[in-house]
């Protein structure tokens, strides 16, 4: 199986569209397109970034032989065995409190748990700090973040994959390129007809 057959196959399996692979990447579409019909190669930067995404080895993308399916990122030196881990396409800060519904923490890999006292109420919020290999995650967060004047208003989730930054409300994914102002300031607008403060868009790059 070719490189472009590859990824074309990959990106399937993970859920992502050639928008949301290209975002990934920091490539346009049509590049994520003419890698597919093998018009165009990836560069070296862009072929490491995908095998993160799709969490498989550079050998299995770049080789013929090697399939993709049930191959393991192990390499061998001796009788010594190395797994290299890749991170996690997903990473953020999760306020439990700004969730209404718990299975959401199923999706995720919670690496720590902070106490934060606050001024409102409810006087502590639970920072969880995660990560998450599930592919529509920005999907499934959205479905379970609050909007609730009772509860706060209009809570948001903010989170990264590579360099897309993700902000997410109910039924609503915000995401833009990391380095790109315009997109971030289109994201920050959307954040303020939403009724979210400048102070609170300091989120982390």
């Amino acid at each position: 199986m070719k490189l472009s057959e590859k990824i074309q196959l990959l990106r399937k399996e993970n859920g992502y569209s050639q928008e949301e692979l290209a975002e990934l990447c920091g490539v346009s579409r049509q590049a994520i397109s003419k890698w597919e019909a093998d018009v165009a190669l990836p560069e070296t930067d862009k072929i490491i970034l995908l095998s993160r995404i799709f969490q498989i080895t550079i050998d299995v993308l770049l080789k013929d032989e090697l399939s993709v399916n049930g191959v393991k990122e192990i390499h061998c030196c001796g009788e010594n065995v190395i797994r290299e881990e890749h991170p996690a396409v997903y990473e953020g800060i999760l306020i439990k409190e700004s969730i209404d519904d718990e299975t959401v923490l199923d999706y995720l890999n919670i690496n720590k748990v902070e106490i934060w006292k606050t001024d409102g109420v409810p006087r502590y919020w639970t920072a969880l700090f995660f990560t998450s290999k599930q592919a529509d995650f920005p999907q499934i967060i959205s479905r379970a973040v609050i909007s609730n004047e009772k509860s706060g208003g209009n809570w948001f989730v903010d989170f990264k994959a590579g360099n897309v930054k993700y902000i997410v409300f109910r039924n609503k994914i915000l995401k833009y390129i990391i380095g790109n102002q315009k997109q971030k300031d289109e994201v920050c607008e959307a954040c303020r007809q939403l009724g979210i403060p400048d102070a609170q868009m300091h989120w982390p790059e």
